[in-house]
């Protein structure tokens, strides 16, 4: 008579509080005990325990934040069980939705879930049926929570209730209901008036944060302080847009009646909406983002906000106009920094013209042929004015991407200041270039030798 398979049972318990566990002899070993016995029962089907415990003492079952329960998954999912074995189901969970969960990595796994009390085996037909019927209580739990939920919610906004979210600006929440914030209200009705007259959302954001305004200062649920930001356009644009300040709830489409207070008229939100429409028809001067063998790309900064800069171009009668700007410019936040945005092509011929003297200058040759010499003394000082010469005469006939190339190899970062411009060099740029250098008359040695 062939063995029978030896199926490895691990014993699963729990106990919700911490009360009593620590008897010599408390709920949790009686548990174990029942569950090693049952194994026992079952030792002529091959059934035998592992050593390893599981035990979560003082651990609710309405979750699976549970280390011991953790514990077990893993290893299920490593291999090492073929039976679960508890007291009662509700050991496990009482959640049908985690229940469901787990059973789906049981039988990944194809391990066997057993109940010592209520005769619950899913390695038995009864057990499995008795299974399933679970779990489609619990995908109907599931399916008629969610539809309760949504039709609450549903209900609620038809009601013109607040249904939760950041509070918008001129509005506190307070007992889940939003209440007039007076001082906001005024900003509110500021913001559709300042936007009527000047037309421009872009203008707009920028008066506002020049003047110091900011966007709605609250304390999130979790105690973090959220908000006091400058108004970027997306700000803006969701408040002049939104018609709560209208007293109006939105819900798939369709507005209905709110229980808070307007803000604004008809009329205002009507004038703002138009302007939006306006805009959007007529044919405006596009932004574009330029491509990255831009010269200074990655080191050109604001000296002003210390942002960095970054190439742009826009387009105007089929002609093309070259910036750097700042990321803050882009969002309308800078403010009254003087730099913000400059032509690209000003700035860029002021650094060339700095490299191609760096390249002709006495004080940098006579650094750069003692450097040499230290690291070949049969290094001629012909030979160094020789490529030094040349890079500063080809200069202008090497491809962008090279010039940028020897430009960040030799600069650490370019300010831009509404005074000047500070060039920083890197410390190791001489070395950088003498090392360039070595390489293009060690090449031309080798081809004048061959």
């Amino acid at each position: 008579m062939a063995e029978k398979k030896i199926l490895r049972c691990a014993v699963y318990t729990r106990k919700s509080t911490e009360e009593g566990l620590d008897m010599d002899y408390n709920t949790l070993d009686a548990q174990r005990e029942a569950g090693e016995k049952y194994i026992e029962a079952m030792r002529h089907e091959g059934w035998r325990i592992i050593p390893e415990q599981y035990n979560d003492g003082g651990f609710s079952g309405g979750n699976m934040e549970r280390p011991a329960l953790k514990k077990l998954l893993r290893d299920i999912e490593a291999g090492r069980i073929d039976i679960v074995v508890v007291y009662k189901i509700d050991r496990l969970s009482r959640s049908l939705a985690d229940f469901a969960k787990m059973v789906e990595v049981f039988d990944k796994h194809d391990t066997s879930f057993v109940s010592v009390t209520q005769h619950f085996n899913t390695k038995d037909s009864m057990g499995r049926l008795t299974l399933n019927i679970l779990l489609s209580f619990a995908q109907f739990e599931r399916e008629v929570t969610g539809e309760r939920i949504r039709d609450k919610f549903a209900a609620s906004k038809k009601k013109g209730m607040w249904m939760g979210g950041p509070p918008p600006l001129g509005y506190d929440v307070i007992e889940r209901k939003l209440l007039t914030n007076p001082a906001e209200a005024k900003q509110v009705k500021h913001i559709y008036e300042r936007f009527i007259a000047l037309g421009s959302i872009a203008m707009l954001a920028k008066e506002l944060n020049n003047q110091g305004y900011r966007t709605k200062s609250y304390v999130s649920q979790t105690g973090n302080k959220q908000g006091g930001k400058v108004f970027s356009l997306q700000a803006l644009r969701t408040i002049l847009k939104n018609r709560l300040y209208l007293a109006e709830v939105h819900h798939k489409g369709k507005h209905y009646p709110g229980q808070h207070q307007a803000l604004i008229d008809q009329n205002l939100f009507d004038q703002a909406q138009d302007i939006f429409a306006e805009n959007a028809g007529s044919k405006r001067k596009r932004t574009y983002t330029a491509k990255s063998d831009a010269l200074l790309k990655g080191i050109i900064v604001c000296g002003g906000c210390e942002g960095a800069m970054s190439p742009t171009y826009t387009k105007k009668k089929n002609k093309q106009y070259r910036y750097y700007i700042t990321n803050s410019y882009r969002q309308h936040t800078c403010g009254e920094c003087p730099v913000s945005r400059i032509p690209a092509g000003e700035i860029e011929e002021l650094i060339k013209s700095q490299l191609k003297a760096i390249f002709a200058s006495p004080k940098i040759l006579v650094e750069v042929w003692r450097s040499m010499r230290e690291h070949d003394k049969n290094f001629q000082e012909y030979e160094m004015h020789d490529a030094l010469q040349k890079l500063g005469s080809f200069w202008d006939h090497l491809f962008p991407a090279e010039q940028k190339r020897i430009a960040h190899l030799l600069i650490e970062r370019v300010v831009v200041k509404s005074q000047g411009v500070d060039i920083e060099y890197r410390a190791s740029g001489l070395e950088n270039i003498i090392h360039d250098l070595q390489q293009t008359i060690n090449k031309n040695m080798n081809e004048r030798s061959a």
